[in-house]
């Protein structure tokens, strides 16, 4: 009787181990837990040990790159590498090529953090590989499915890509005006890819959640809105500052209608879709404050000069914008993909209110005062904390198979050897 329930038991005993093939199923899994587990140690390095961050990319330069391109694109492509496996019906990159581009990602972190003159550039063949791979991979699959609609993400993963490389050669040189000029090359692209993805998912989300609620999608309006964010990006390559600031500002006004269209009154009572709305709307608000930024329509020496200065605008897009949605999309993509209930637990909903919190305290902390260090401070603490309870939360489910996923039964040796 015992061996029998011996073998009645190994299906359950071995459904929830960690599984390689599993954890490598699809991009989301080891991307959004590389991404995660870098936005925690990079701001710790940040705050509270900045006097490593002494390589040939260092200082602010390492933190502005390592938050953008190391933890807010790399969310991007596990996400995009995933979505694009649903809107066509393929799978990018899976199993060994997958696991590839995750130490392609992984070489650059270290060669960018400790690597020395030697570590920068090789840092930067491989981060520029890692982009080529990510871009390829999708239009593969753009192609193959015939989706023609998505067939721009490739070219804006290029765009990111060669931005990554400028912004590098500018902090080579050691230029602080020419790093910041395309640094936010990088964020503008970012935000065309924020922007495009939550304009389709956002509407989506609230509609299935909230019995009733019709959302109109806005095509239309997206239309204009990519033309004037591309616009920007354009014109910022050029060193057109006003036009730059107008295609700006209208991107950001059109970001702000669309989100009233989306009813946000519908949604105040449910976590899993405001937090989403919120950082779309922080997204349209930077848009905003970027266009004032560049128009040079305020001195910094007024009241108003706080919108005047490159760290508003960087943090309302960046940090209040696109780090308040991806915390939304971290959490909601991944119980929709592991095949969990769309239901947020406590650990969950607090990591979206720590979020919330590290925003609000980095965004007073702008304002220069004596508070401004402990501002600081606490912000890093609300923000490991919150990408800490995510990683305990979600790191165990995101390197096991999916609980609803049929498992091989294998049986344990003392069984098999009791059946010859």
């Amino acid at each position: 009787m015992s061996r029998l329930m011996q073998v009645d038991e190994a299906p359950t005993a071995t459904a929830n181990r960690p599984s390689m093939e599993a954890f490598l199923a699809l991009g989301f899994r080891p991307l959004y837990l590389a991404g995660t587990l870098w936005a925690l140690v990079s701001i710790a390095l940040w705050i509270y040990a900045p006097r490593l961050l002494d390589g040939p990319l260092g200082g602010v330069a390492w933190h502005a790159h390592e938050m953008l391109w190391g933890f807010i694109i790399t969310i991007a492509v596990g996400f995009l590498l995933t979505a694009s496996a649903t809107w066509t019906g393929f799978n990018p990159l899976k199993g060994r090529p997958l696991a590839a581009l995750c130490i392609l990602w992984v070489i650059a972190r270290i060669g960018f953090l400790a690597g020395g003159t030697a570590g920068f550039w090789a840092a930067t063949a491989v981060e520029l590989l890692f982009f080529l791979v990510a871009a390829a991979s999708l239009m593969r699959v753009m192609v193959k499915g015939r989706s023609r609609r998505n067939y721009g993400l490739p070219v804006l993963m290029l765009i990111l890509g060669a931005a990554d490389l400028l912004y590098l050669l500018a902090a080579l040189e050691g230029d602080y005006v020419l790093l910041m000029q395309r640094f936010d090359l990088g964020l503008i692209g970012m935000a065309i890819v924020a922007l495009l993805i939550a304009r389709r998912v956002i509407p989506f989300f609230a509609m299935r959640m909230v019995p009733g609620l019709q959302i109109p999608m806005l095509t239309r309006s997206g239309h204009v809105q990519m033309v004037f964010s591309a616009f920007a990006l354009v014109a910022g390559l050029l060193g057109l500052p006003l036009p730059m600031a107008a295609a700006l500002a209208v991107t950001g006004l059109i970001s702000l209608a669309q989100l009233a269209y989306w009813k946000p009154g519908a949604v105040v009572r449910k976590p899993m879709l405001w937090i989403l709305y919120l950082g779309y709307a922080f997204i349209g608000i930077g848009l905003l404050a970027a266009a004032l930024q560049f128009s040079g329509l305020l001195e910094p020496a007024t009241a108003r000069g706080l919108f005047a200065r490159s760290a508003t605008h960087v943090h309302l897009i960046g940090m209040a914008g696109f780090c308040i949605l991806i915390i939304g999309m971290l959490n909601r993509t991944a119980l929709g993909h592991l095949g969990r209930p769309l239901a947020l637990d406590g650990s969950m909903l607090a990591n979206h209110w720590l979020m919330v919190l590290a925003v609000a305290l980095r965004l007073a902390a702008l304002w220069p005062s004596a508070a401004t260090p402990h501002l600081l401070h606490l912000a890093a603490a609300a923000w490991i904390l919150s990408i800490g309870l995510y990683l305990w939360r979600f790191g165990p489910m995101l390197i096991r198979p999916r609980p609803d996923q049929p498992q091989p039964v294998q049986a344990p040796l003392a069984t098999a050897a009791t059946t010859r």
